[in-house]
């Protein structure tokens, strides 16, 4: 069958799908719960949920260095892949091993989007269907901050980097009533992008595993702001995940406010 991907690349799949590699974290731990306990047979070492995934699947290296020896080996009959997760380089020599289904995420429509796609093409339109049921349930009953807040959101360390505005992070930021202050569309650099007004920060867990010592450091550039460390993968996978974003977004502005 053939279907478009969220690069507007038309992919033909042999369906039903019987092999799978997954090269983006959020989107594995998706396809677990859709159910696709058999089919998926590859995913990267960032691949962490579920657990007994990542013990007992074939790694396949990271998501941007990606063994193709060990796609190879697989076999699969069909590829999931991200446009920012993956290095452009290694998806163009995977599309000669297997069809590569790309998401590109900023929004969650676009999250809604792709879940509702990798269910039909996988079979699973129905489960997929609850899952985006659940997660808009969530996020249209959630309410972010009564009043608008500043915020930097650091995701590296050495250079100190930023999630910028054109992101998914941003995205989710905004629903929680928060103004990415961040200049620039990407991930640019703390030095290009110094703002006084900054009243708090987040530390994301990941990429770059921030912890309380970091909270200090960054202070001293900051003295004004609220500093807290906070769970990256609430903020940055754009799947079933996301059934638990809305609570968690609302005690951690409980927390702030």
């Amino acid at each position: 069958m053939l279907f478009v991907d969220q690069m507007k690349r038309s992919v033909e799949i042999q369906t039903p799908v019987r092999r799978i590699v997954s090269l983006v974290p959020s989107q594995t731990e998706f396809l677990y719960h859709l159910g696709l306990e058999e089919e998926l047979v590859g995913l990267t070492k960032f691949c962490v949920h579920p657990n007994h995934w990542w013990k007992t699947k074939q790694r396949v290296g990271g998501t941007k260095n990606v063994d193709l020896e060990k796609v190879k080996r697989l076999k699969p009959d069909l590829i999931i892949g991200n446009k920012e997760e993956n290095d452009q380089q290694n998806i163009e020599s995977l599309a000669d091993l297997s069809p590569i289904w790309m998401s590109d995420i900023k929004t969650l429509e676009d999250a809604y989007e792709m879940m509702l796609e990798i269910g039909r093409i996988t079979g699973k339109e129905a489960k997929a269907v609850e899952i985006v049921g659940q997660i808009k349930f969530g996020f249209d009953n959630f309410l972010g901050l009564k009043t608008e807040k500043n915020v930097l959101y650091f995701i590296w360390k050495n250079p100190w980097m930023l999630a910028g505005r054109e992101t998914f992070i941003s995205h989710l930021l905004e629903k929680c009533n928060l103004k990415n202050l961040a200049l620039s569309d990407r991930y640019p650099v703390l030095d290009n992008e110094i703002n006084s007004d900054c009243g708090l920060i987040f530390l994301s867990s990941e990429p770059y595993p921030f912890k309380e010592q970091d909270i200090a450091e960054l202070q001293i550039k900051f003295p004004k702001a609220k500093i807290k460390l906070v769970d990256g993968e609430m903020f940055s996978w754009y799947g079933s995940r996301l059934i638990h974003a809305p609570q968690y977004f609302h005690e951690l502005l409980t927390s702030i406010e």
